[in-house]
């Protein structure tokens, strides 16, 4: 069939047609800012994360030492009496329990020389954490 010349597809206007429908749409470039955000928002949360961390740690040790200082700051087995203790140290509140040690059986022709003490060390920082340490301590027994 014979088509006049204004109807023959030429190669300039196909050419043209292809330039046009080339590159993305409003919504495909849409959707993959959306993705973008959503990648730097994780990844953002994640650093976040690893800074906060060292800290939240720093302040673990900071109570770890303070409850050490607490602790080797009590009195001497002599007179390590039951009750309790407290005070503030390097702006950490802290609290010392004393309690006697519920005691055993124990024959009463050979009686024990200790009587064991239960202590209970707990200190709170300023932001609310705390932290406790329970031990026991031998007092000696008074001889009769």
């Amino acid at each position: 069939m014979f088509l006049p010349r204004h109807f023959e597809p030429s190669s300039e206007t196909s050419v043209r047609r292809r330039e046009a429908c080339a590159g993305f749409t409003l919504i495909e470039a849409l959707v993959a800012l959306a993705i973008v955000a959503i990648c730097l928002s994780a990844i953002g949360s994640l650093m976040a994360t690893n800074f906060q961390a060292p800290s939240r740690l720093q302040h673990r040790l900071e109570l770890a030492e303070t409850l050490r200082a607490i602790e080797t700051g009590l009195p001497d087995r002599a007179t390590l009496t039951p009750g309790t203790l407290s005070g503030e140290m390097y702006g950490h509140e802290w609290l010392v329990e004393i309690l006697p040690w519920p005691e055993q059986a124990a024959d009463p022709a050979n009686p024990i020389p200790w009587i064991p003490q239960a202590v209970a060390v707990t200190a709170q920082s300023p932001s609310g954490a705390t932290l406790r340490i329970e031990t026991i301590r031998l007092r000696q027994r008074p001889s009769p």
